[in-house]
């Protein structure tokens, strides 16, 4: 997907946000949907274009949730045509969850300000979680931490269970990341999954071990299985069968034993965000 893909109603749009000159940059572009950093004048936005029926309608299930969970200023404008939906939200600066955790993955992090990093996701997602909302994605590239505070971004399967019902093409996301009960529900066949927020509780555990490690947080040695051997269904369906057992924890070990105990537990006996986020504080003398 090229600049010239941008409609000229999604142009328009960029240059009233950003004044007149807007410079383009993409960022990404797979599956159907680009995303595309606009600079000019006044500020800087992101711009998502959705191309084809299933990309049109990712991205415009997205602006809708934008718009129903009242997050202010994060939907600046919006539109579809006969191929393709737009969109145009604030470019948040600062680094991702990934990037804000890469020093401890390598070592050589200070934990004090890595532990800061890990509750306030925690707590940003406690106050969705709160608001009775379910992102449906998370990842720590979908999570930036401004001088604000966490901006959570790609919430295309978002969903409320009285404001935005949960969509037919929601497939659960990174399989290594799911919840076991969730990997079983999007294997089930049956339409439409509907993530939890206890299996969200889960999802954000994993992402956090991904992050920490830069390790899948299952132990995939240990049950025999190659996960680069395996297409998307097959590790649903192993991780689905719960008996995959966590990794050791050897990166951090303060703040993955606390992920693993989210990890470990069934549905009904994991820790709420807010919960979880309590944990993690307790465990900052610890470090």
């Amino acid at each position: 997907m090229t600049e010239r893909s941008l409609p000229d109603e999604a142009h328009a749009a960029v240059e009233e946000v950003c004044g007149a000159g807007v410079d383009l940059v993409r960022v990404t572009d797979r599956r159907g949907s680009a995303v595309f950093r606009a600079t000019g004048p006044k500020r800087s936005v992101a711009v998502k274009i959705g191309a084809g029926p299933e990309g049109s309608a990712i991205t415009s299930r997205e602006a809708e949730a934008l718009s129903t969970m009242g997050c202010n200023g994060a939907l600046l404008a919006h539109g579809q045509g006969r191929r393709t939906a737009w969109m145009v939200t604030p470019w948040y600066e600062g680094p991702s969850t990934w990037e804000a955790l890469a020093d401890v993955r390598y070592g050589d992090g200070n934990l004090d300000a890595a532990l800061g990093r890990v509750v306030e996701l925690c707590q940003a997602v406690a106050e969705l979680h709160q608001a009775d909302w379910v992102h449906g994605d998370l990842q720590p590239g979908h999570a930036i931490h401004t001088d604000r505070g966490v901006a959570l971004i790609d919430c295309s399967w978002a969903w409320h269970p009285e404001r935005l019902f949960p969509s037919m093409l929601f497939r659960g996301g990174i399989p290594h990341l799911l919840a076991p009960e969730l990997a079983a529900s999007v294997e089930s066949g049956d339409r439409p999954v509907t993530p939890s927020r206890a299996a969200e509780v889960y999802t954000l555990a994993a992402s956090l071990w991904w992050a920490i490690s830069g390790t899948w947080p299952l132990d995939y040695e240990a049950a025999g299985i190659d996960p680069t051997k395996l297409m998307a269904a097959q590790l649903r369906r192993a991780i689905g069968s719960g008996q995959l057992k966590p990794r050791a924890a050897t990166t951090w070990p303060t703040v993955q034993r606390v992920l693993t105990t989210v990890i470990a537990e069934p549905p009904e006996q994991r820790p709420t965000v807010s919960e979880l986020a309590s944990c993690l504080h307790l465990v900052a003398g610890g470090n």
